[in-house]
């Protein structure tokens, strides 16, 4: 795992924050993005069914 890095700026910099997002998504390797997305995913599930927003998927038959 990569170390922490933190992007501190004197003013508000999109291009800056852009080009460091950038430099950090490629320095990771495939099984790093898909961790970072798999936590991410099951931290958003977590708070959609803790404010009761998620629903699981259900089979509908069609009559």
């Amino acid at each position: 795992m990569h170390p922490i890095k933190i992007l501190k700026l004197g003013k508000d910099s999109p291009d800056d924050e852009l080009s460091f997002e950038l430099s950090f998504l490629a320095s990771l390797t495939i099984d790093e993005r898909f961790d970072m997305l798999i936590q991410r995913s099951n931290e958003i599930k977590e708070l959609l069914v803790k404010n009761g927003y998620y629903k699981s998927s259900e089979v509908i038959k069609r009559t």
